[in-house]
């Protein structure tokens, strides 16, 4: 990942991403956004289409070292036409409604209003349309063993019949992005005081529902990174 800068909003460009993003929230290092595109590969593929905007839902696989991210789509799938396009893949890596009531404030004065948590990485690059059943299915098995290797690995490409998956293939093209910059933005309410937070983090805990835990152990963590540093 050497090779991959994160994105600096002091350098200006026309060819540059813009993302608002405060400095307080802003998680560019190419490890944590690589993580977590590898935790949530569903990506929103974003492109120019004509004189609008288009975009896909597609599982997108980062491989760090070759500083790419890989899938497929529907041969009919009108990304399949896109070569050398400029995209945009967004990485939704969970969020989380945050109430006031969570906060002092709301006993002390009132002065509170709601908001949303939320992590996210933006991934610019170029697409590449690969039409190439072996690759396909390299990319299928890497992406495959990843998923069931979570499930204890119960089910492989060659668990299939041969026809089957060739059959398969043939319907698909691959898709190959280079990345040329990568943003990260953790919104996890940095911004507020120490008992702020933590009146958050305990607020989402005790909704017991995995996307507000997923949130509050993400802000557990800035705490103990902070903690280390401090």
């Amino acid at each position: 990942m050497g090779h991959l800068q994160p994105y600096d909003k002091r350098e200006s460009s026309a060819q540059e991403p813009r993302v608002y993003c405060p400095p307080l929230f802003a998680a560019n290092d190419p490890a944590h956004c690589y993580a977590l595109m590898r935790a949530h590969p569903l990506a929103h593929l974003v492109r120019q289409d004509g004189g609008a905007l288009a975009a896909d839902a597609v599982v997108l696989w980062p491989d760090a070292e070759a500083g790419v991210l890989r899938g497929h789509v529907a041969r009919v799938n009108p990304l399949s036409a896109c070569d050398g396009a400029g995209v945009l893949a967004i990485f939704s890596a969970g969020d989380a409604y945050v109430s006031p009531g969570w906060l002092p404030g709301k006993a002390e004065h009132g002065r509170v209003v709601p908001t949303w948590n939320y992590r996210v990485v933006h991934a610019h690059g170029r697409l590449r349309v690969v039409d190439d059943a072996a690759w396909l299915r390299a990319q299928m098995e890497v992406l495959t063993d990843a998923q069931e290797g979570v499930l204890g690995a119960n089910w492989r490409v060659d668990d299939a019949p041969a026809d089957y998956i060739a059959a398969m293939l043939g319907v698909v093209v691959g898709i190959e992005i280079a990345i040329s910059a990568l943003e990260g933005k953790d919104k996890l309410s940095q911004n507020r005081s120490v008992a702020e937070r933590a009146g958050v983090r305990q607020g989402l805990a005790a909704r017991g529902e995995a996307a507000s835990a997923a949130i509050a152990a993400a802000m557990n963590r800035i705490e103990a990174d902070q903690g280390e540093r401090s």
